[in-house]
């Protein structure tokens, strides 16, 4: 089930504490390479269980990725975050610096967008809990 705009605002906020404290620097699993962007993020439901048992259309992620790509076996992967720029256009182009400036930038303007979506939302009489 997708969560309510408020409980999507959090785990944002959450995954952009990870990427400060450097989560995605290194992965204490696999030290020879880069973690996978959400992926091998706290907020993923799959992210210590390789065997993937949690659908990714039931992820919260979801809603980010374009309608046409979340079919894809990893859909995170195609989530747009700048023009012309995915998770996965990161992997094959990107510095792990560049990765992680894209990945807080997008996390940053997702987040103050939501931010005044609900403070907008609930200046509304009888607005629902979003």
């Amino acid at each position: 089930m997708i969560p309510c705009r408020r409980e999507v605002l959090k785990l944002l906020k959450a995954e952009l504490a990870f990427v400060e404290d450097g989560g995605y620097r290194r992965s204490p699993r696999l030290p020879w390479r880069a973690p996978y962007i959400f992926e091998e993020s706290p907020s993923c439901p799959n992210s210590s269980d390789p065997s993937r048992p949690h659908a990714c259309e039931d992820c919260w992620l979801i809603e980010f990725v374009p309608t046409d790509l979340r079919d894809e076996q990893i859909p995170c992967r195609f989530i747009p975050l700048g023009a012309n720029t995915t998770v996965d256009s990161l992997y094959r182009c990107g510095t792990p610096e560049e990765t992680e400036a894209a990945l807080r930038r997008w996390l940053q303007t997702r987040i103050r967008e939501l931010e005044v979506d609900l403070a907008e939302s609930a200046q509304l009489p009888f607005a629902a809990n979003r």
